[in-house]
């Protein structure tokens, strides 16, 4: 295990997640936040069976600053309950794991 991790969310397609991605990163919650191309997301909520274009927003951090981001993340999403998923880093390169670190220093 290292000391980063990938966080994965979700937001509308209508230019929200990359607003997002780049308030995370100029703020140093992520070193990247790298945007997928829509897809479509089929979910049940409040009872109903629901079928919207989304974004998948891959971001990487520390794992210092995951209760950080994840406040941010609800402050400034538009979903009452944004995805935020942390899946752990078992590996990773020494020069981008100091560089993931380095960035997100607060």
């Amino acid at each position: 295990m290292t000391d980063i991790v990938v966080v994965l969310t979700t937001a509308p397609n209508d230019g929200t997640g990359e607003a997002l991605a780049r308030q995370l990163v100029e703020e140093r919650l992520a070193a990247c936040v790298s945007l997928h191309a829509e897809m479509i997301s089929i979910y049940r909520w409040k009872g109903r069976l629901e079928r919207e274009p989304e974004r998948q927003l891959v971001i990487k951090t520390s794992r210092d600053r995951v209760a950080a981001l994840e406040a941010r993340l609800k402050a400034l999403h538009a979903y009452d309950v944004p995805e935020f998923l942390v899946l752990p880093v078992e590996g990773a390169s020494e020069a981008y794991r100091a560089w993931v670190v380095e960035e997100t220093r607060a």
